[in-house]
């Protein structure tokens, strides 16, 4: 599905199936050099049960035009718009490592327009190591490769994700140098760190949001250790929200490493 997004074309994945207004609906966010394909099993399976899938690649990202956002908090002003290109009045938002952040942000300057809140492999604040931070500037490639090895903890993805046999390392090494690939006018992948390493509003828009939220960790996550997120979760209790914590035995990439486990989590909170 192509929406005309802040005067760019914009690239959202709906599960393969129509968008329909009268149905609620999830907006899926990816993390730094990931595109929309990265939620496969999770948009599929809620889009034929009754959800309206919107799983977007962010602005000079793949399929999507438009200047790659530099913030999270242009991120966030751009998740407000595409809300209302696609006359979406009310949404959850489920977020990833960097879109966990964007989810957030969003979140809390949208408040009543955002029924649920899901954030995967989340962190605040979101550091990145300086070595990881310059190296994605001066060596993408290399950068690449070390982070598929922090993120990962297995080499080959449960039937349900990518198929039997599929070599998950070689999967994401192969997006990331294709979302990488994508933008030849900014470096989308030291742009995102950056906006990661630079976020300092996490604690501020929990306090703000009104929805319920729901935490999906990995225990074996060495990007975004699940102890990173207590912040959060602090900032959401001592604030009253209602919250869920997942946390599953896998690294940074629940969805496609636990994908089934992902999705129930999710299912069961939007059913809430």
């Amino acid at each position: 599905m192509e929406l005309n997004v802040n005067g760019a074309s914009t690239y959202c994945y709906t599960g393969g199936k129509p968008f329909g207004a009268a149905r609620p609906t999830v907006v899926f966010i990816h993390g730094v050099l990931n595109d929309h394909s990265v939620w496969i099993l999770q948009t599929r399976y809620l889009a034929h049960h009754g959800w309206n899938v919107l799983a977007v690649d962010l602005p000079g990202h793949c399929r999507s035009a438009g200047e790659a956002p530099a913030t999270v908090e242009e991120a966030a002003e751009f998740i407000a718009a595409l809300l209302d290109a696609a006359g979406v009045r009310k949404a959850a938002l489920v977020g990833h490592s960097w879109g966990s952040l964007i989810a957030l942000e969003a979140a809390g300057r949208l408040q009543e327009r955002v029924s649920h809140l899901v954030l995967v492999g989340t962190a605040f604040p979101m550091k990145v190591s300086p070595a990881l931070l310059e190296t994605s500037l001066s060596d993408p490639l290399k950068a690449l490769t070390m982070i598929n090895v922090f993120s990962r903890s297995t080499l080959a993805a449960p039937p349900s994700a990518l198929g039997p046999g599929t070599w998950v390392y070689g999967a994401s090494m192969a997006l990331g140098r294709r979302v990488l690939a994508s933008n030849t006018l900014v470096n989308v992948f030291h742009r995102g760190f950056k906006a990661c390493n630079d976020y300092a509003g996490g604690e501020a828009a929990m306090a703000r949001l009104t929805c319920p939220v729901l935490f999906v960790l990995g225990a074996q996550d060495q990007m975004t250790q699940a102890k990173a997120a207590q912040p959060l979760i602090r900032q959401a209790e001592s604030s009253g929200k209602a919250i869920r914590i997942a946390t599953l035995p896998v690294g940074h990439h629940q969805m496609s490493e636990t994908p089934d486990q992902t999705l129930f989590a999710i299912r069961d909170f939007l059913r809430g």
